[in-house]
């Protein structure tokens, strides 16, 4: 679980919150007819500009923003040590037992192929491929979550025009001018929470996390290509330590 994403929430909510609760009553600011413009805009909006299958899976990619797992790339270069050093003493073909104990998918791939005699041209090519796809799917999911927070304050806007048009259209009575000025006004708050309390924060996240995973997926490329290569496992060390900050390298015994 990210604790990042969920101390930002529980922050960014709760002195909103508390706000709200000090400057009078926070009953207020609940209005069914402005929450219906607000997230039925936005949801129905995005359905026009994307696939269905590419909206519904942003649930799975809001997900991941919170219950997303790093890897440790200092034990990924640990674990590649292991390969390399089995590899070299007892041949490449020693780390098939190895294989089923591996639960990333890429990583259980790139050595597979490694085990079974490919060229590590090919290897790298098969891996690139495998990289580029999931820069598409993983700028899809960020570039969705987005999108919304751009069409929530929209969507508050166009709730603000139009509780100021039923305002106007009965000014002659003016028990109706606070409903209409509270759908007028409350709209433009739900959009502004969404947008930035939720929809842009989480699309930059979402950035991020896709940044550190290709990084990861680089690293598994280039030490699966030296295991391939037949390098020495303390070349490899010194290659893969380059991908990450010196503060994080392990100390050398």
């Amino acid at each position: 679980m990210d604790l990042a994403t969920i101390l930002g929430i529980v922050i960014a909510f709760g002195l909103v919150i508390s706000s709200l609760v000090m400057g009078g009553n926070p009953m207020v600011f609940l209005n069914f007819p402005s929450a219906l413009i607000v997230f039925g805009g936005t949801i129905g909006a995005t359905l026009v500009n994307y696939p269905l299958k590419n909206v519904i899976g942003v649930i799975g990619v809001i997900k991941n923003t919170i219950l997303y797992k790093a890897a440790s790339p200092s034990e990924i270069i640990e674990r590649f040590l292991e390969y390399a050093q089995k590899a070299r003493k007892e041949g490449i073909l020693s780390l098939e037992p190895v294989l089923k104990e591996i639960e990333d998918e890429y990583l259980k791939k790139g050595l597979q192929l490694t085990v079974d005699g490919m060229e590590p041209e090919v290897i790298r090519e098969i891996l690139e491929t495998e990289i580029n796809y999931l820069d598409e799917r993983h700028e899809i999911g960020a570039e969705v979550v987005s999108i919304m927070g751009s069409f929530a304050p929209a969507m508050g806007m166009i709730g603000t025009v139009i509780g100021l048009i039923q305002m106007l259209q009965t000014m002659s009575d003016p028990s109706t001018i606070g409903p209409s000025m509270a759908v007028a006004l409350i709209t433009t708050f739900y959009g502004a929470i969404l947008a930035n309390l939720v929809f842009n924060p989480m699309a930059g996240k979402l950035r991020t996390r896709h940044k550190e995973e290709v990084l990861i997926r680089e690293l598994m490329l280039e030490g699966i290509l030296s295991i391939c290569r037949g390098e020495n496992p303390r070349i490899i060390e010194e290659k893969l330590n380059s991908f990450i900050p010196p503060k994080e390298r392990k100390q050398k015994e």
